[in-house]
Formats: structure tokens, C-alpha cells, sequence
């Protein structure tokens, strides 16, 4: 059984910071890809970054210059630095990692979700 626990949403103020954490546990062998998506009520999920096992790193255009991804792999944990935060940013943010989870099979697994909300 693999969970990924998210931490640090909340209330902030247009134009301050947040830091959201998402730490994977459990039967993990190994992690690909982890990163950070976001949805509206009624909308789609959408990427807002990742970052693959090489640290290689992708980004929506909307928060780029604003937002950095990084993890740790000996933690298993991702990182969501977003800084210069706006009211548009206001989401529940959810943390999602491809991580194989036995010899013969990679699976998607997602977080419960972290509510960031911005104030103009």
C-alpha cells in the first residue's frame, strides 16, 4: 500500500508564499516522475509542475518564474515553492507520483488534496 501525504496549504495574502510538502510511503521500489496538479470545482485537473528522478523539471506557463519544484529522493518527498502567489492561484492542490510499486509494474498514485487559498 502506497500513500502520499500533502502538507503546508492554507490562507495567504496576494503576493506572499507557501510551501506545499507531499511525502510518499509504503511499498515503494522506486519513484519516476512526482509533481503537483491543481482543479477547480467542476474543472479538470491540470499540471502545475514536475520533476522526474534525474531532475529534470516541467512547468505550467502560469506559474513559471513564481512556482519551483524540487524533491528528495532519500525522503521520497516533493516540494512546491510558489511564491508571488495571486487570487488565480487559489486551488486544491494535489500531489501525484509514478513510482513502481513491485518488479513488474509502474502505477499513478495521488494524494487527498491541500486547499490553497489566495486573498486579494
Amino acid at each position: 500500500q502506497v500513500q502520499l501525504v500533502e502538507s503546508g496549504g492554507g490562507l495567504v495574502q496576494a503576493g506572499g508564499s507557501l510551501r506545499l510538502s507531499c511525502a510518499a510511503s509504503g511499498s515503494i521500489l522506486s519513484i519516476n516522475t512526482m509533481g503537483w496538479y491543481r482543479q477547480a470545482p467542476g474543472k479538470q485537473r491540470e499540471l502545475v509542475a514536475a520533476i522526474t528522478s534525474g531532475g529534470s523539471t516541467d512547468y505550467a506557463d502560469s506559474v513559471k518564474g513564481r512556482f519551483t519544484i524540487s524533491r528528495d529522493n532519500a525522503k521520497n518527498t516533493v516540494y512546491l515553492q510558489m511564491n508571488s502567489l495571486k487570487p488565480e492561484d487559489t486551488f486544491v492542490y494535489y500531489c501525484h507520483a509514478n513510482l513502481k510499486d513491485s518488479v513488474y509494474r509502474s502505477m499513478n498514485y495521488w494524494g487527498k488534496g491541500t486547499l490553497v487559498t489566495v486573498s486579494s
